[in-house]
């Protein structure tokens, strides 16, 4: 026997009129009693009231009747759970949805990947993080194969929200679960809002952590780096990654790594100039060279004569005769002894 949906909802309205969600409970409990073995979830009585609880509105008192069958220790099949689930996300309530799922999974029984892909897009839209923190652990401990999809949601909406604390210590969190294959783009994002954020010291963390962990810098890394560096005019920190990318640099064609090309070069030799390192500046310039990669000599200028209009050559042959010789060979090459 089946009932329409408006049977139930009359059951259901005249229950909660004159009897409690108890009284609900008891009536499902009946039912499944008088149910053949053979009845299929979606086509039971319990999940009819359920699921027209849900129609009605009524997404909570749903829950309590759930929550009241278990407390009397009777069994549902998960599809009576998916209605209450469903419409949780539909209103962006996901701290009572992870709640749920954890009710779920104490009961023996697992969500599928699209279900909790569901609800961590609509914890993720709902700005939910923790929630989609939780329900991702839930699904990892469920030992769902497939976790790429909601990886990418969360780290997509986090990077959106400008969360780039919350994007390190997730990535440390999944970092080792073969089922999602972190690759250097991903901390390079996290780098990259740091730097974008000016919180250099966060992005550094973040660089040594990937270096740790084995993950090779590519040019985008080094990029996002030197851009937060000049913009705090911490140039001596861009001249300790040029002395790594140097070495980096001999084993990129077989690895696979930094891609010395035009905008890392001009980055390198901009962030120099403007911090007077001009020996590293010689030796960009060199490397471009031999790597036949055009560099813009005008832009250069300008940087040297904003920033070291009054470096004087004769001053610096005191202190220091290496330095004079790269101040000399620099201004060679970018026509500033006209």
């Amino acid at each position: 026997m089946h009932f329409s949906r408006e049977t139930f909802c009359e059951v259901i309205n005249g229950f909660l009129k004159h009897g409690s969600v108890k009284d609900l409970a008891d009536l499902i409990i009946e039912a499944q009693k008088l149910e053949p073995p053979s009845t299929v979830v979606e086509r039971s009585i319990g999940f009819g009231i359920i699921d027209s609880c849900v129609s009605l509105g009524l997404s909570d008192k749903a829950h309590s009747i759930v929550d009241e069958m278990v407390a009397q220790g009777s069994t549902m099949g998960l599809g009576v759970y998916l209605p209450i689930l469903k419409a949780y996300c539909k209103e962006h309530r996901t701290a009572e949805a992870t709640q749920l799922v954890m009710e779920i999974s104490n009961s023996g029984m697992h969500l599928s990947a699209e279900s909790f892909d569901s609800l961590i897009d609509a914890a993720m839209t709902s700005q939910d993080f923790q929630s989609a923190f939780t329900l991702f652990r839930d699904m990892r401990e469920a030992r769902v194969p497939e976790l790429k999809g909601s990886y990418l949601t969360i780290m997509t909406g986090l990077m959106a929200s400008h969360r780039p604390e919350l994007m390190a210590a997730f990535l440390d969190e999944i970092v080792e679960d073969p089922r999602i294959e972190v690759k250097t783009h991903d901390w390079n994002s996290i780098i990259h809002a740091f730097c974008k954020a000016g919180r250099l010291e966060d992005a550094r963390r973040t660089f040594r952590r990937m270096v740790f962990l084995q993950y090779e810098p590519n040019d985008q890394t080094y990029l996002s780096l030197i851009n937060g560096y000049v913009t705090a005019e911490k140039y001596f920190s861009v001249l300790m990654h040029w002395n790594e990318v140097k070495r980096r640099i001999s084993t990129a064609e077989k690895e696979g790594g930094v891609k010395f090309d035009h905008a890392l070069v001009d980055a390198f030799l901009y962030a120099l100039v403007k911090g007077g390192y001009f020996d590293a500046v010689m030796q960009v310039v060199e490397k471009s060279q031999e790597m036949k990669i055009f560099v813009d000599k005008w832009r250069y200028k300008q940087a040297f004569m904003e920033t070291h209009k009054k470096l004087k050559v004769s001053k610096m042959r005191k202190r220091n005769f290496r330095k004079m010789e790269a101040l000399i060979a620099f201004k060679n090459w970018a026509g500033l002894n006209a």
